[in-house]
């Protein structure tokens, strides 16, 4: 028999089962607890509810660890390729090198969306934040593909999946240049993943456009760094919606709506916006950090700090080195880069913020880079979503995979008014 921990409640004491992770992680199985005692757990925000077992990606935030699927963020970000990220995430395995040409042969194939989707984009306002285009595109993706939509099916779920895997950067493109007013440009099945969407992004009928390879492996880096994160918000949200059984649109679409939440997935845009109120106000990152730590001020350090992460962010360590790699590359003297590093600096050497773990996040240094490729900040969130895709759909399958997973439904506890009678409107 197994280890088991006790709950005590006054007289009432109840044994609960103990689960341990691989990594040495233990849970309290408390799947009986209401059955048996009549008592549930308070937990906002879930901080400390296991909602699932997932073998898909590992985080020590004490030690700064991330691993997806065993293999650390530091040896895949240096390494591997997004497309090859995907398919570990995805297969739990890295793929043969003929498995990768296969999967990429498919994901180019694919990259197209269906002529009558440019309908939808010019129904929607010319201001209309990309994050809610995308999740509008993705959610109709269920309209043009019905014939994918059942769960149970193998083959039409890996065809829904290549699809989106294929799609999603055109639809991202294409929300920017519905935005300013450009035409759409298709997709190029001689580029890679990330050329083709800078292409998609930057280029027009006009002329030619030359994506920089070292633009596109920065890219791709970053979309790797962001490819997957355990249980946050978003990941969260798509294994709830998908807890009903909607199809896999439908639950990416939840992904993408709850990533663009200035706490999830917008906080790199809120970043440049920081460090460029710090460049127009104070000029000054001494005396931004002053006013950080003003209590009577509302002046907040942005991407800093982490939910999970007490420590350095590895993706925050890796990122700094690109940034450098992609501002020398396309010869950018950026001021907004310089104020970061002595923000970083000045940050990590004052014990106020380092005693609160306050280090620099992924967040960080993304949008320094979105910004000197030419990413338009209200873009930098619909970058995060790509990178996030493969991450969504492995945790998806993981879920319908698992025979113990149930429909989310949380409990709560109660706190309105008791019983009471009607009283008619004129005695009120």
């Amino acid at each position: 028999m197994g280890q088991t921990a006790k709950i005590q409640c006054g007289d009432q004491g109840f044994e609960v089962p103990l689960i341990v992770g691989s990594e040495g992680e233990t849970a309290l199985d408390i799947r009986q607890l209401r059955a048996k005692t009549g008592m549930i757990t308070y937990d906002p925000g879930y901080g400390n509810t296991g909602a699932c077992l997932s073998a898909v990606t590992f985080i020590d935030g004490e030690k700064g660890i991330l691993r997806y699927r065993g293999y650390p963020i530091e040896q895949l970000a240096e390494k591997s390729t997004f497309l090859e990220v995907a398919m570990l995430l995805l297969n739990g395995e890295l793929p043969r090198k003929d498995e990768l040409v296969s999967f990429t042969g498919e994901i180019t194939r694919h990259t197209m969306i269906h002529e009558d989707m440019k309908w939808l984009y010019r129904s929607l306002p010319k201001d209309a934040h990309p994050m809610a285009v995308c999740a509008a595109v993705v959610g109709a993706l269920s309209t043009f593909y019905p014939g994918l939509q059942d769960n149970t099916d193998s083959t039409k779920v890996n065809a829904a999946i290549l699809r989106l895997m294929a799609k999603l950067p055109t639809i991202a493109a294409g929300a920017h240049k519905h935005s300013i007013g450009q035409p759409f440009i298709y997709p190029d099945n001689s580029l890679d993943y990330c050329s083709n969407f800078l292409k998609m992004m930057f280029g027009t009928p006009c002329e030619p456009y030359m994506v920089d390879p070292v633009v596109a492996r920065a890219l791709d880096r970053l979309l790797i760094l962001h490819a997957d994160h355990e249980q946050n918000c978003s990941t969260s949200s798509v294994r709830m919606v998908g807890s009903s059984q909607p199809p896999l649109y439908a639950s990416i679409s939840a992904g993408i709506s709850a990533l663009w939440g200035p706490l999830h997935g917008g906080a790199n845009q809120e970043v440049i916006e920081m460090l460029e109120r710090i460049e127009r106000e104070e000029g000054s990152a001494e005396n931004f950090l002053d006013r950080a730590k003003d209590r009577n001020d509302t002046t907040k350090l942005m991407g800093f700090g982490h939910r999970v992460y007490k420590n350095h962010d590895p993706r925050a360590l890796i990122l700094k080195a690109t940034a450098r790699e992609v501002l020398e590359r396309l010869g950018v003297r950026s001021k907004l880069l310089e104020i970061a590093m002595k923000l970083e600096e000045r940050a990590l050497s004052d014990d106020y913020f380092v005693s609160r773990k306050l280090y620099p996040n992924v967040d960080f240094y993304s949008g320094i880079i979105y910004k000197a490729i030419g990413i338009p900040v209200n873009m930098f969130t619909v970058l995060f979503a790509i990178g996030r895709l493969p991450g969504w759909i492995a945790h998806w399958k993981e879920m319908h995979a698992d025979r113990e997973a149930r429909i989310s439904r949380p409990r709560q506890v109660y706190t309105g008014a008791q019983k009471r009678d009607y009283v008619a409107i004129a005695q009120r």
